[in-house]
């Protein structure tokens, strides 16, 4: 290769490096506007609106007639929540599937939420235990069937097509448990198991957000400093090791990390479905191929939940938890993705 040839190379590298490097800064700064915006919608809007100088005064503190009960107590802790509910299933999501290089290796599909949802369930319906209880009880089921799932796929590694196909017996088997109880269920713990179960932010309080916000400010920097590994495993369990990652440490990390965002969230929020799931894929059409999507796929669950729960609370009639409009909206976009897909001969 002559001189001026290896110099266009050369640039052609150089420029397709920046032009991703732009369109990545771009997304994450678009995506990270519109989760302000939608923030403050969230807190303005409802059926009493209030103006942005009363939120802002009322976040800052002061007293404001109305607006503190309404915003301060109401609304702040809501959208709290679903930023940080929905940023911690972003990032566990498009954990899992870009460790185990698939898009179905999500926690809605490899048992984590399943485990986390019969646990509350059993809390709710059988031991009549309170909401801390329940939320304990939900965090330490996931983190179990994490690790009964990862044991039982364990064999010289983890293969990650054997992995999703144990977990997903495991979810079946937990999901039979839940409709087992559900069943035997008096009429008022029969209401306050399904709300949870459905994934829902109504009634949200302080009290629940703090776990939450601990867990994504002590876990989200393992996976960030965990995000060049991660991007090695991508490759296969062979490459990062020659790569010198030390693959099931890191693996191990990477996964306690997730499941932990992923257990805290749905302690408080309940397994609003979909998000896990669609976060990362989402996120790597609008970022395009590059590094890692921890951050934007966080920033795409943060979206997702705030604008569902939001059309849940005053786009319809009746209101409907953003579980059940994740939902309804996530499985018809996974089809299209999925057929999209097929046809383009790729994969998610």
């Amino acid at each position: 290769m002559t001189a001026p040839a290896s110099t266009s190379v050369l640039r052609a590298v150089t420029v397709g490096r920046i032009r991703r490097s732009v369109r990545r800064r771009g997304v994450v700064l678009a995506l990270a506007v519109l989760v302000l915006v939608l923030f403050a919608v969230t807190l303005m809007f409802g059926r009493t609106y209030y103006p942005p100088g009363d939120v802002f005064r009322v976040i800052t503190g002061e007293q404001v007639p109305g607006a503190s009960f309404t915003v301060g107590r109401l609304r702040l802790p809501r959208a709290v929540l679903a930023v940080l509910a929905g940023f911690s299933f972003g990032i566990a999501g498009v954990t899992f599937q870009t460790m185990l290089r698939n898009p179905l290796a999500s926690p809605d599909i490899i048992g984590i939420s399943a485990g986390a949802s019969a646990a509350a369930a059993i809390a709710i319906v059988t031991l009549s235990l309170g909401e801390t209880q329940v939320s304990a009880l939900a965090i330490t089921a996931g983190l179990g069937v994490a690790l009964l799932v990862y044991t039982l796929a364990f064999r010289d590694g983890v293969v990650g097509t054997r992995l999703i196909l144990i977990g997903i017996g495991i979810s079946a088997m937990l999901d039979s448990v839940t409709s087992y109880v559900l069943s035997r269920a008096a009429e008022w713990d029969l209401q306050e198991a399904m709300r949870w179960l459905t994934g829902s932010l109504n009634g949200t309080t302080w009290e629940q957000v703090l776990p939450v916000l601990v867990a994504v400010a002590v876990l989200t920097p393992v996976l960030l400093s965990r995000s060049r590994d991660l991007s090695a495993l991508a490759l296969g369990d062979d490459t990062a090791g020659a790569l010198g990652v030390r693959v099931e440490r890191t693996r191990v990390t990477l996964i306690v990390a997730a499941v932990g965002l992923i257990a805290f969230a749905t302690a408080a929020s309940g397994p609003i479905a979909f998000v896990a799931f669609l976060s990362g894929p989402i996120a790597a059409r609008l970022i395009g191929p590059g590094p890692s999507l921890l951050v934007p796929a966080g920033l795409v669950g943060a979206v997702l939940v705030l604008a569902a729960d939001f059309t849940g609370q005053f786009a319809f009639d009746h209101r409907y938890p953003v579980g059940v409009v994740t939902g309804v909206l996530g499985a018809p976009y996974l089809i299209y993705l999925i057929v999209r897909t097929h046809r383009a001969g790729g994969s998610l």
